[in-house]
């Protein structure tokens, strides 16, 4: 079978598609292509202004912007040839070197060519090439399409700042809330996690086999080759890990997983929040002409789009806690297992996307019944016994948590009629009393 929407093995890049189409320039088989040569193609430059001895004559003003287009305009077809070059390199880095000397050839380069991928190792360019993958792919599309969550967030906080609403702990009747405020609770904690995911450093491998700059330091002995590199990193807009291995540590990699998963998991609270304010008829959802909810049952109108998003929430959260675990472990020097999972780094940021955009499309069909969440409190008039003994204690009332326990913690029903008449039985003054009665399941609702 042809490779297809309907074909593909993985949902991300089937039923999906058009959800994670996106992310394709970021993490396909494609894209790391076209970073490798990226870096291959800035390395060569950094050289050149570095300069090298032999590559004093380089024209750079006319070489160095040629040079930028073959990534700038990296086609699927120079992808399909460095493709062809690898059936007989059986090497893909080393194919990606010997495509970017084709284009030496072609830009008449010859005598340059040994220059590209000077002294380097393949990790060099591939933990290089996806850590500024992962940047581009978080500053482009994740942090902007999280962001439009919060922005949906903060429309409803400030809409529905004013509703008093019940609280539950333990799934029974709490101290009311404001359901504008519960909704901040999301706000808050995820715009605190933005910010310290912001500040994990996105960091590359540059150092040679070892990470010791052997076969730089022997070809160049004059050259400060860690201050060239942490140069030519910081350019690229990352950071260089200064003590490696073969391959990096993978610790702030490991740190930034680590971060997404924790996002990821505040949005899986948010979203069976939401399932059960749905399931309580707090929020009805508005309803798309032809839509099915259940094949059995006409009636339904299931709240798929937030059962949608906490499952491929869940997908990304077991690959990231996966690569965050597996990642800064490595048989001494180097073994090759961070390579074919590290290829699958796509796969979490995806599901991920899949999961935004069905939180934002669930959030966008709520409608709020607000009759239904007044219902709720009134009959829950027990919940303002808190107030009513937090009261009588300041006012050194004997025992008020026992005599309001006495009254609530009854399979009876307590209303509000029964309220005001256990006030008028208190031995307390009428203004007292009077403050009493003014706590309602409404107005108890706090700052």
């Amino acid at each position: 079978m042809e490779l297809s929407s309907l074909t593909a093995i993985s949902p991300a890049d089937g039923r999906y598609r058009e959800k994670t189409a996106s992310l394709s320039v970021y993490f396909s088989e494609y894209a790391l292509f076209k970073y490798r040569v990226l870096v291959e193609t800035e390395y060569f430059i950094a050289l050149c202004e570095l300069p090298v001895p032999q590559l004093k004559t380089v024209n750079k003003l006319d070489i160095f912007e040629a040079l930028r287009d073959v990534y700038r305009s990296f086609s699927e077809s120079d992808a399909e040839r460095i493709k062809t070059i690898e059936k007989t390199t059986n090497h893909d880095v080393k194919a990606v070197e010997y495509f970017i000397k084709e284009v030496f050839d072609k830009l008449h380069l010859e005598k340059y060519k040994e220059f590209i991928h000077f002294g380097l190792t393949s990790q060099d360019i591939n933990n290089t090439a996806t850590p500024l993958s992962i940047k581009d792919a978080l500053e482009e599309v994740y942090f902007p399409v999280l962001n439009n969550l919060l922005d949906i967030l903060n429309k409803y906080a400030n809409e529905w700042k004013d509703i008093p609403m019940l609280a539950r702990t333990h799934g029974q009747p709490a101290s009311p809330t404001r359901l504008g405020k519960e909704i901040r609770v999301f706000i808050s904690r995820l715009e605190q996690q933005i910010r310290l995911l912001k500040e994990v450093p996105i960091s590359a491998k540059f150092g040679g086999a070892t990470g010791n700059f052997n076969a730089h330091h022997v070809a160049y002995p004059a050259v400060d080759w860690k201050s060239f590199s942490d140069n030519f990193v910081r350019k690229l807009g990352l950071v260089r890990e200064e003590y490696t291995t073969q391959i990096s540590n993978y610790d702030n990699l490991s740190a930034l997983f680590d971060g997404l998963k924790r996002i990821n998991t505040i949005l899986i609270d948010l979203s069976q929040d939401f399932w059960l304010y749905i399931s309580m008829e707090y929020f009805k959802q508005k309803i798309k002409a032809g839509e099915v909810g259940s094949s059995a049952m006409p009636h339904k109108v299931n709240p798929i789009d937030f059962e949608n998003a906490e499952g491929n929430l869940g997908i990304a959260n077991a690959l990231f806690a996966y690569l965050s675990a597996k990642l800064p472990v490595s048989r001494l020097q180097r073994d090759l297992t961070d390579s074919t999972v590290l290829r699958n780094v796509g796969i979490p940021f995806a599901h991920g996307l899949i999961a935004f955009q069905s939180l934002q499309k669930g959030l966008n069909k709520l409608l709020l019944n607000e009759q239904a969440v007044q219902n709720d409190l009134e009959k829950n008039q027990a919940i303002v016994a808190e107030g009513i003994q937090t009261i009588l204690r300041r006012e050194g009332y004997p025992e008020p948590y026992e005599a309001l326990k006495a009254l609530t913690r009854t399979n009876e029903s307590i209303t509000e009629n029964s309220i005001k008449n256990f006030i008028s039985t208190l031995n307390i003054n009428n203004e007292i009393k009077k403050q009493l009665n003014t706590i309602t399941p409404q107005s108890y609702v706090g700052i």
